[in-house]
């Protein structure tokens, strides 16, 4: 067993698959494989599960990538002290729902590293890629919410992967919507209010069940609906469309400056927090991560 069968392991898992991985590691794939193969040999365990779809970690591998990372760092870090070389890059990923306040603390984290090497990865994405990306390892940390109506489904998920669900803050769902829109400039707004409107909601791909949806509110409770998979996006059919969406409210001067949020009457809270492995400790990153979340809230 060598380091650099070490970074192979490592670097699949991140990658997803064999083929993304010997690109940026700069190894041709059969030279990666047949590395794997043979250290899976020797250790008389099998890494990875190999599909069509990529290759995800066995639970004998999540087992050993969290012993050879620990292993990579310490030796970047002798490297460092004692060969003057630089350290490996901190590493980190999350995976959150379409979130501001998510983007706006990733930013803290990157500014936090300074000068120093990284490489980190922020995917807004749907639901159920957020539950897989963390429960794969191909991410650190999760974002999203549980409600009322979806907080019993996705917690068996939870469980099910082994990931734990740790609160970050509870908001009031509100509307979001274009300053110009007629009901811009009520106190509150009332869902029969909003029936005239385009509703826009994030597409969740394949898994379109209730409670993978990131709004509290049911798209089936809507005249007229219109699905879209990115924020730039459902600004711009906010802002040209009269539409309106819902979201947590929270830090809302982060959204476009022609948008406005105004608290929704629902007799409901979203409970926003982070989702992670069971029994693995954050990295330096995912702990300021975290953190500046909060800090946002406070």
């Amino acid at each position: 067993m060598t380091l650099q069968q070490l970074k192979y392991v490592d670097g699949i898992a991140r990658c997803g698959t064999f083929t993304e991985a010997s690109a940026r590691l700069f190894v041709t794939q059969p030279t990666l494989t047949e590395s794997v193969r043979l250290l899976e040999e020797e250790l008389g365990i099998v890494l990875f599960n190999r599909t069509s779809r990529g290759a995800t970690l066995t639970r004998e591998g999540e087992a050993f990538l969290a012993s050879a990372r620990q292993i990579l760092d310490d030796a970047a870090r002798i490297k460092e002290r004692y060969m003057g070389m630089a350290a490996r890059p901190a590493q980190f990923a999350v995976s959150c729902q379409h979130y501001a306040f998510a983007a706006e603390a990733f930013m803290e984290v990157v500014k936090a590293c300074g000068s120093h090497r990284y490489d980190f990865t922020l995917r807004e994405t749907v639901t159920s890629e957020i539950i897989d990306d963390v429960a794969r390892r191909r991410s650190e940390v999760g974002i999203l919410y549980l409600s009322r109506r979806n907080e019993r489904a996705l917690m068996k998920l939870l469980r099910r992967e082994e990931l734990a669900f740790e609160e970050l803050f509870v908001a009031k769902p509100h509307v979001f919507l274009a300053k110009s829109h007629p009901l811009a400039g009520k106190e509150t707004i009332r869902p029969a209010e909003l029936d005239a409107y385009p509703y826009l909601t994030y597409e969740q791909g394949t898994e379109n069940a209730l409670y993978f949806a990131e709004e509290v509110m049911p798209a089936i409770d809507r005249k007229k609906n219109i699905r879209v998979r990115d924020r730039a996006t459902m600004t711009r059919l906010l802002l040209g469309l009269e539409g309106f969406t819902v979201s947590s409210g929270a830090n809302s001067a982060m959204y476009a400056s022609d948008l406005v949020a105004v608290p929704l009457k629902v007799d409901d809270f979203m409970r926003v927090g982070a989702i992670r492995r069971q029994g693995f400790p954050l990295s330096r990153p995912g702990e300021l991560f975290l953190a500046a979340v909060r800090a946002k809230q406070a």
